[in-house]
């Protein structure tokens, strides 16, 4: 057997080495290889976001207010005369029609003043006829000169002081009848009494007219509101291009809705317009008389008032949830034709059924951002996805 060389051992030994590392090497470009391709940067796909041109539909222009209910009618129930108050003849808070009795103060005493008024009527009459025939038969005499022109002149005297007590006593008789009528006081209009304010058996009367209670008509009822100086010049100037007068405008239809309401159920008309503006406000004092036959509405309530004073045919609206704010003002996203996200500045207007009216800078072919304006910021470029706007079936009144 021959002996192994040990340096060729040690040859082969570092060859293997140096195989071993250029294997390695090679793996290792592989493998980095192999990274680079998979953590190269892909852009992510525009996003999709829901567009939609604005809603055209005719739009009717209202000036919106608000105001206060206050009755036509309100009287406050006095006795007159002087008296006990014998009796309470309704019931407190009910509705009387007119002409119903309320209250009666004792009319036992003015009864009895009336009589002995008419007792004395009675009396001057009897005394005129007695005057009246005297005069005739003074005055046949006079001509047959059987008397003196003396004594005729004494009959014309005592029939024409007969005729004056005789209009005193009516005069009396009248008087007596007036304060007799007081004695029963009662509804002057139709309406809702309120709660008495004395008792029965009280005197009132005494020194000066003593309330009893209060009257209130409730149908029609006025609605107090004030108008800005802009709306009425928006109002007057619309008036002039219809050629309406200012009669007609005080028949312009309102609408008013209480706090608990939606929308604006009840309807009347304008009534009263005040001749100027209140300087130290820049408002104009208006008033609406609504129908109220259910009782609705009660004075002092406080309502939300809108009239209608024109209509737009073909006006733009969007949803109220795609319209942003800064700094500038309000603001909309539209998609250009590239489609490219600007952001347009415009100027609203009011709400209706639903839907924000947009008065300047959109025009009706712009495509809107309704959906996913969080996910969206000028300049970007998005996968617009065209949809409709949602109308509501019918509006609120």
């Amino acid at each position: 057997m021959t002996a192994a060389n040990p340096a060729s051992s040690a040859r082969r030994n570092e060859a293997r080495r140096h195989l071993g590392r250029a294997l390695a090497a090679t793996v290792a470009v592989v493998a980095l290889a192999g990274c680079e391709d998979k953590n190269s940067f892909v852009a992510p796909p525009p996003p999709k976001v829901d567009v939609a041109t604005p809603v055209q539909r005719p739009v009717t222009r209202y000036v919106e207010a608000t105001g206060n209910t206050a009755p036509i009618k309100s009287v406050d129930l006095v006795a007159r005369v002087q008296g006990f108050l014998q009796s309470q003849d309704y019931q407190d808070g009910t509705f009387v029609k007119q002409g119903t009795q309320l209250f009666t103060i004792e009319p036992e005493t003015y009864k009895l003043k009336l009589e002995q008024a008419e007792a004395a009527e009675a009396g001057a009459q009897a005394s005129l006829r007695q005057a009246e025939a005297d005069y005739k038969r003074q005055a046949e005499l006079v001509q047959r000169q059987a008397v003196s022109q003396a004594t005729l002149d004494t009959s014309t005297s005592n029939r024409d002081n007969a005729q004056a007590n005789l209009q005193q006593a009516q005069a009396n008789t009248r008087i007596a009848e007036v304060n007799y009528g007081y004695t029963k006081v009662s509804a002057p209009f139709d309406g809702i009494v309120s709660a008495h304010i004395v008792s029965v058996g009280e005197l009132v009367g005494v020194s000066s007219p003593t309330q009893l209670a209060t009257i209130v008509a409730m149908d029609p009822i006025y609605v107090n509101f004030t108008v800005s100086e802009q709306d009425v010049l928006r109002i007057r100037a619309e008036a002039q291009r219809r050629g309406l007068t200012s009669a007609d405008l005080k028949q312009f239809p309102i609408q008013l809705g209480l706090q608990t309401e939606t929308g604006y159920p009840h309807e009347g008309h304008l009534d009263y317009v005040a001749p100027t503006l209140n300087q130290s406000t820049g408002t104009l004092a208006v008033r609406g008389l609504v129908p109220n036959d259910k009782r609705l509405l009660l004075p002092g309530y406080f309502v939300r008032v809108r009239v209608p004073f024109t209509q737009e045919k073909d006006a733009l609206l969007v949803p109220d949830t795609a319209l942003g704010s800064d700094q500038g003002g309000r603001y909309l996203l539209v998609v250009n034709g590239d489609n490219v996200v600007e952001q347009r500045k415009v100027q609203i207007g009011p709400i209706d059924n639903g839907l924000r009216v947009i008065e300047n800078g959109l025009k009706p072919d712009d495509r809107v951002v309704i959906a996913g304006l969080l996910r969206v910021i000028p300049g970007q470029k998005i996968d617009p996805q065209l949809t409709k706007i949602d109308q509501p079936q019918t509006s609120a009144k």
